[in-house]
């Protein structure tokens, strides 16, 4: 699920909590179990609902702003391997410094179609392909929604470790996810016209709109995989339902910018999951990678449902097809 934060190429905040085993929420591919992670988004599809999705962090700007957003994302599947989300962030922008002006609004509705392409479970790899639509007018301008639209082509993929060698098989609990986008605005410039208010001159200040290529990536570590399909520690059961992880959430301008290819924004984020049967949460730090993508460390967490368990014979069914019950020694 993608939540983009405000022209810094810094994503949305999420928390997720439940109890151990997933269940139909989510990719399963073979034993594996992708958990839906929370700046880049995971490579299946799926009836799920994250809210909410908060996160809070000081941007890019000269002087930086403190930043705070709450989303929502709905994702339903119109059949086994097409779903359709949407997904919308309201932002609320309070400068570093007390005495100036604030402000708060919605950010563009998002829409994603997502087909899943390919899924083998005996190498546990998955890989779907989407259009994310991020519809202009139906956010505010004083926080920075686009006046445009933006269409986002993606690739999504995840590749377990599960099928390494018996010599390697403290490694098989990792796994990598990741995405690839290119944004394209509808139009290649915006221009805003106006008055000078010294001379009452017309004015026109015409802003590119680049071509933004969107990537991530995220390496876990499934304590739940370790314990049902490597080897049982016999840890507490609050650990064997944790899913660490590292993720990164970048963008690169490509064209129709002075700066194509030379400014990468975005952060690495380090944190937890913890899975269960109808819901996860989870939480992450927001490390900036440069100055331009924020000036401090932030943070972003989520409550993410399992919709495909919380009600598999109702919202969470797809329209076409009955529910989907997936082999996975995750079950109960």
């Amino acid at each position: 699920m993608s939540f983009r934060l405000l022209r810094t190429g810094l994503f949305g905040f999420g928390v997720a909590l439940a109890p151990l085993y997933p269940g139909l929420a989510h990719e399963i591919v073979g034993n594996r179990f992708f958990p839906a992670t929370l700046t880049i988004d995971d490579p299946g599809v799926n009836d799920e609902l994250s809210l909410p999705t908060v996160d809070s962090f000081n941007t890019g700007d000269v002087p930086p702003v403190r930043q705070r957003d709450i989303s929502a994302e709905f994702s339903k599947r119109i059949t086994e391997d097409f779903a359709i989300s949407f997904g919308t962030t309201y932002t609320f922008l309070g400068p570093i410094d007390p005495t100036a002006a604030g402000a708060n609004g919605f950010q563009n509705l998002e829409t994603t179609f997502k087909y899943r392409v390919f899924k083998n479970p005996e190498h546990e790899f998955v890989m779907s392909v989407g259009l994310s639509v991020e519809w202009s007018g139906s956010g505010s301008a004083t926080v920075g929604a686009e006046p445009f639209n933006t269409y986002t082509p993606t690739v999504y993929f995840g590749k377990g470790l599960g099928d390494l060698p018996d010599t390697l098989s403290w490694l098989r609990p990792v796994a990598i996810t990741g995405q690839v986008g290119y944004g394209i605005p509808d139009r290649n410039f915006t221009t805003t016209f106006g008055v000078d208010p010294d001379t009452g001159a017309p004015t026109a200040d015409t802003e590119f709109n680049p071509r933004v290529l969107n990537w991530g990536l995220s390496i876990q570590y499934s304590m739940p995989y370790l314990k049902s399909s490597v080897v049982d520690l016999g840890l507490p059961d609050f650990i064997n339902h944790l899913i660490p992880l590292v993720e990164a959430n970048l963008q690169t301008p490509m064209s129709n910018t002075l700066t194509s290819g030379t400014l990468t924004t975005g952060t690495i984020n380090p944190g937890v999951i913890w899975v269960g049967n109808t819901f996860q949460v989870g939480v992450e730090a927001l490390i900036p990678i440069n100055r331009q993508s924020g000036s401090n460390v932030g943070v972003i967490a989520q409550l993410h449902l399992y919709l495909d368990d919380i009600d598999p014979h109702g919202i969470g069914k797809p329209l076409f097809g009955g529910p989907v019950q997936p082999a996975s020694p995750f079950r109960n």
